[in-house]
């Protein structure tokens, strides 16, 4: 361990009012998290990258004058590159010397216009080639993953596709909280008002973008209707081609145990047993290995692991330790 690396302990217990999960849920995404002074966003360039079955997608790069390696962050469903656990990650590492990498998935940030065809939670070839470009073009250092939620769940598929094709320089995956049955995480969103609210909300706004930049393709007038986003999902299923219900559809990026038992690069989860969105009883079977690791903490939320005295995300303290 080097001297400058960061101890944080193996266990999350963060002060006794932040022991809500709620709490730390909604303070994932505040605003407050993202320092005041962030050089890794005064730094960034936009990047378009062209996958390889014509799609592009969009990603901001914050090279380090001196830089011990690349971090690419994914973000959750209906983030953005502009999330703020994406800014206060990118910061953090960006201050430790690391250039970063924020990549938006397909219809999330402003990328609506790089694409006819809508987002969902299958469409991995495309990220993965977004990952796989940004790797090569990085000299020789080490590239480092982190994907938080959906994103998460992209990660881990990224890992296990990595096995098969490899992806130059690509060191070690992080998944924050992510989904393993996307079916049972839409519907614990359903089962709380404000989960419920909040992604209906940021769903809908993005078909309507969509609608408006091409009209000829999309009506989504009857849709946006849906009270839940279970009955979103079954609306939109007939835009989804192949696809012949959601059920079909969650299985193609539902994670079990033999998904992890094949990999051949080094991939660590963090995950809150008070997680109110992403069912723990789904971690239960899942069996470590020689790359596979599970940080199970009892405190956490979702994508949160937030504490304040002292100030701190105790996830990215735990993946600096590693990395270093």
């Amino acid at each position: 361990m080097k001297k400058n690396s960061i101890k944080s302990g193996d266990k999350f217990n963060p002060s006794f009012f932040l022991k809500n999960p709620h709490l730390q849920s909604i303070m994932a995404s505040s605003k407050l998290r993202v320092p005041l002074e962030n050089h890794m966003k005064k730094k960034s360039r936009e990047v378009i990258i062209s996958a390889s079955a014509g799609s592009r997608l969009l990603s901001f790069l914050s090279p380090h004058p001196a830089s011990k390696g690349l971090i690419i962050l994914l973000h959750g469903w209906e983030g953005s590159s502009s999330s703020a656990y994406i800014l206060s990650s990118g910061a953090f590492f960006y201050n430790r010397g690391f250039s970063i990498c924020r990549l938006n998935l397909r219809d999330h940030g402003d990328s609506h216009h790089l694409n006819e065809g809508l987002f969902h939670g299958a469409l991995l070839q495309e990220t993965f080639d977004a990952v796989n470009y940004i790797s090569q073009k990085q000299d020789k250092i080490p590239v480092y993953l982190i994907g938080f939620s959906l994103g998460g769940n992209f990660a881990l598929r990224i890992a296990m596709k990595h096995r098969l094709t490899p992806i130059v320089n690509l060191k070690h995956v992080f998944a924050i909280s992510p989904p393993l049955d996307p079916y049972k995480s839409s519907l614990a969103i359903d089962r709380y008002f404000f989960y419920r609210k909040y992604f209906l909300k940021k769903w809908k706004q993005s078909l309507i973008k969509k609608q408006r930049l091409f009209p000829a393709k999309y009506d989504f007038k009857k849709m946006l209707k849906a009270k839940t986003c279970m009955e979103l999902t079954e609306d939109i299923m007939p835009y989804f081609p192949g696809m012949t219900s959601c059920r079909d559809y969650f299985n193609l990026y539902t994670l079990k145990n033999d998904s992890f038992q094949n990999l051949n690069i080094p991939v660590k989860i963090f995950i809150a047993k008070d997680d109110p969105v992403i069912p723990y009883e789904d971690y239960s079977n899942l069996k470590e290995n020689e790359f596979f690791q599970i940080s199970r903490q009892k405190f956490g939320g979702h994508c949160g692991f937030i504490d304040l005295f002292p100030s701190r995300c105790w996830y990215n303290q735990k993946i600096a330790e590693i990395i270093n």
